[in-house]
């Protein structure tokens, strides 16, 4: 902060400075402590009977210009009032502190975000009239932020692989304005849409086609909702996060084989392998893929909820294997940097965990479109739900997608 206009560092040297109209603060008395000379300072209190009540300087001379000519008033030195060696302590605090946290941040980014594998800006070659609007934020809250969300075997994050190479993972993550509440909206991969560019087509060709940028495009097309980023999951790591929490148990309807695996009614215990045979099978399933899709989101809520029994998110002990599996798996768009991963989990300190929802995107029915099985959304419905998600009011109007939202015991 500046000084005061006419106010300058006395041993600045300045013409301009008024010593008279200073404050003489008393100097401090013989009890220094050693750090700085905080000490009690004399002239605070009443003198002791029969004492002039002047105050002593540091050599021991009174006050009044007398003495051996050493004071710090005859030396051109004044010494510190209180509040200038309060200010020191609490700029060297800062320091000490903001020291920790530049520590901690690049502790974390070295450890754990550097894993994270940078995908080449998705959103650079979409036109700008082309794109939803922004969200309304919260009145007093932040900007809500949309994270799409893919599942997929390819190695390589940018989707530039063969046509075989789909996601079969679609899904909207929705973190509000008041970063209390966190939406989880399923698409089916077979959902029949309209592929900017190449027709009518199941959403996940679109993956295929043109990788994240095309995928971004169909989906905020369907959606009406503007993406801000793009993260990719890898079927390899997606064990080894089952496995650093120890497995994950899962509640299931009836059983089924998949896989060489047997899910029995009732909650099973699955590790890695398990757990990624179970959120992949759809044959054996009445639903197909909005079945599989449903088991994708129970495994996604007995993760979180494992997380939040064990307190890892406030206990590094416990959570060091999960963050190096999860960001060891995950690749993100390189316009989410480090610090805005930070900067975002910090913010989602208060989330609680019931303050988690997952739904479907409004489903009209399955069908076929020629010798593909497919998925029809329900148009009228999403709308409304877009709707709310564009006024960040979603989490208030749960009630009217009863039949969208994941149930206790999915299929």
């Amino acid at each position: 902060m500046s000084p005061r206009h006419g106010a300058r560092d006395p041993d600045g040297g300045s013409e301009e400075f008024n010593e008279s109209a200073e404050p003489t603060l008393p100097a401090p008395s013989s009890s220094d402590d050693g750090f700085g000379n905080f000490g009690v300072y004399e002239g605070y209190e009443d003198p002791p009977e029969g004492s002039s009540g002047r105050r002593r300087s540091r050599s021991g001379s009174s006050g009044d210009g007398s003495g051996d000519g050493s004071s710090s008033t005859t030396s051109g030195r004044r010494p510190r009032s209180r509040w200038q060696r309060a200010l020191i302590i609490v700029l060297v605090s800062g320091l000490v502190l903001g020291g920790c946290a530049v520590g901690a941040f690049y502790f974390l980014s070295d450890r754990y975000l550097g894993n994270i594998d940078r995908i080449p800006d998705p959103f650079a070659a979409i036109e700008e009239s082309d794109r939803p609007a922004p969200p309304t934020p919260e009145a007093n809250g932040e900007t809500p932020l949309t994270f799409l969300l893919i599942g997929s075997d390819s190695r390589d994050p940018s989707g530039e692989g063969p046509p075989s190479d789909r996601s079969d993972v679609i899904m909207l993550m929705r973190i509000a304005g008041d970063r209390q509440q966190v939406q989880f909206i399923s698409i089916p991969r077979d959902s029949w849409v309209s592929v900017p560019g190449y027709g009518l087509n199941k959403i996940n060709a679109s993956y295929a086609f043109g990788g994240p940028t095309l995928l971004i495009q169909t989906v905020e097309s369907v959606t009406n909702t503007r993406i801000d980023h793009f993260a990719a999951v890898d079927f390899a790591g997606f064990e080894q996060i089952t496995d650093a929490l120890g497995g994950v148990d899962v509640r299931v309807a009836e059983t089924t084989r998949a896989g060489g695996v047997t899910f029995t009614q009732g909650i099973n215990h699955l590790n890695g392998e398990e757990a990624l045979v179970y959120v992949r099978q759809r044959y054996g399933l009445d639903g197909g893929d909005l079945d599989r899709v449903q088991r994708q989101q129970n495994y996604m809520r007995a993760m979180l909820s494992e997380v939040f029994r064990r307190n890892m998110l406030s206990d590094l002990g416990q959570t060091d294997d999960l963050l190096l599996a999860l960001t060891s798996a995950i690749s993100v768009d390189e316009t989410l940097s480090n610090t805005d991963l930070v900067g975002m989990a910090y913010s989602l300190r208060g989330l609680a965990q019931n303050s988690l929802n997952f739904l479907t995107v409004p489903v009209a029915g399955l069908g076929r479109e020629g010798a593909q099985s497919v998925v029809y959304i329900d148009t009228a419905r999403a709308s409304s739900m877009w709707a709310y998600l564009k006024e960040d009011s979603l989490a208030t109007h749960l009630a009217e997608f009863g039949n969208d939202l994941l149930p206790e015991t999915p299929d």
